[in-house]
């Protein structure tokens, strides 16, 4: 299709690429919001659920750890397994983002536009 063109059909090899790699980052980041990630802390007394992405979807609290006297406790364990889901989304997130690279015959360590 291109040959003959020299310089010009490089450039539309290359622009044809980028327009291929954006569509498959954007599929990406479809894929990485339809991922559940779990974290948790206190033994799973306390739980959060995010997308891949990061974004905090949910919270569940085992009911026993619910007494005033232990508030302070409570709302470091709901720290703790917030921190440990967002840990886990940006570990997926890193991790689907060297799958689609491996797909596209791409290094794995090359830096993907956010």
């Amino acid at each position: 299709m291109f040959k003959g063109l020299g310089a010009m059909g490089d450039m539309a090899k290359m622009m044809k690429a980028a327009k291929e790699m954006q569509e498959k980052m954007a599929h990406l980041q479809s894929e990485l919001s339809a991922i559940v990630v779990i974290g948790e802390a206190g033994g799973g007394l306390v739980q959060a659920r995010a997308t891949a992405k990061g974004e905090l979807t949910g919270l569940s609290i085992d009911p026993s750890i619910l007494q005033a006297s232990e508030k302070e406790v409570v709302e470091d364990l709901i720290l703790a397994a917030v921190k440990d889901t967002q840990a886990k989304a940006k570990e997926r997130e890193g991790e689907e983002q060297k799958r689609l690279l491996r797909e596209m015959g791409l290094p794995e360590n090359m830096e993907l536009p956010g």
